[in-house]
């Protein structure tokens, strides 16, 4: 199992947070983060299938969201107490299939614009238009895909959650790592959309949860924070200023701090309770 301990481990108990990267990137994302945490903290972050340190998925059977988790619940389950979980888009998705498979281990969880793309099938008009768009998004990011062009697939995929132009911006060296990637991001979309969770499951989550969004999300991820928001029952939505999908990336220092006040609270509510 590929896990990325980006705190040191130190002789004194503390908490573990496990942060799920967004498709694409890897566990580097949540080095700010573990930063504003400090020696507070351990936090792990498992790379996903498909990063160069886990490799390609098997092929054994149909991927789904349940063969991402099995690193986190893993973390969880040699975990003496409870834990922190933390994910941001694909990741998000992960955390709360995490969450639902092991909701008495969870001590707070916060989510930045989790693609939870299956929800928008359940969430009226405002849904359906933002699941029209992302499914033809990942049909696109697919042909691409199927027909080899993986530069072209890999383009569309940062182009449309990071705006125009950004695929060109990129450095040579990352445009070729997420090369590399692409054939994992149709696998992302498919487990993402079709997974079989009822919106109602996310109610039994009662266990603090922040849920983030940037000023500039796009409809889809948009649409699932605020309804998630509504869905689960012990739940705040924020809003970061001036921040897109990229927000963990983008605007790392104020996602960062809004992430250590939550989890510092739930830890706080938790040591009450014991």
């Amino acid at each position: 199992m590929n896990v990325n301990v980006l705190c040191p481990p130190r002789p004194a108990r503390r908490g573990l947070a496990i942060a799920l990267h967004c498709s694409g990137a890897g566990a580097s994302q949540w080095g700010d983060l573990a930063k504003a945490l400090g020696t507070r903290y351990e936090v792990v972050a498992p790379e996903h299938y498909g990063c160069e340190s886990s490799g390609p998925w098997t092929g054994e059977h149909a991927f789904t969201i349940a063969d991402e988790a099995v690193r986190a619940i893993a973390l969880i389950e040699k975990s003496e107490d409870k834990v922190h979980l933390v994910g941001h888009s694909y990741g998000g998705g992960v955390a709360l299939h995490v969450a639902l498979a092991r909701p008495d281990r969870i001590a707070s969880m916060a989510l930045y614009e989790p693609s939870a793309f299956h929800l928008l099938r359940q969430m009226g008009k405002p849904g359906a238009e933002a699941h029209a768009e992302i499914a033809g998004v990942a049909r696109r990011i697919g042909q691409g895909v199927a027909t080899g062009d993986y530069r072209g697939a890999a383009a569309a995929f940062v182009d449309y959650w990071n705006g125009p132009g950004a695929w060109k911006a990129m450095r040579p060296s990352v445009q070729n790592a997420l090369i590399r990637w692409a054939p994992k991001g149709p696998l992302d979309f498919q487990a993402l959309i079709e997974d079989p969770t009822p919106a109602s499951a996310y109610r039994a989550l009662e266990f603090p949860v922040l849920i983030l969004r940037g000023e500039h999300a796009p409809m889809p991820t948009r649409v699932i924070a605020e309804g998630l928001a509504e869905l689960l029952p012990n739940s705040r939505l924020m809003i970061v200023e001036c921040a897109g999908h990229m927000g963990p990336l983008t605007h790392a220092p104020e996602v960062s701090h809004l992430i250590v006040q939550h989890i510092a609270a739930g830890r706080l509510k938790n040591a009450l309770k014991s």
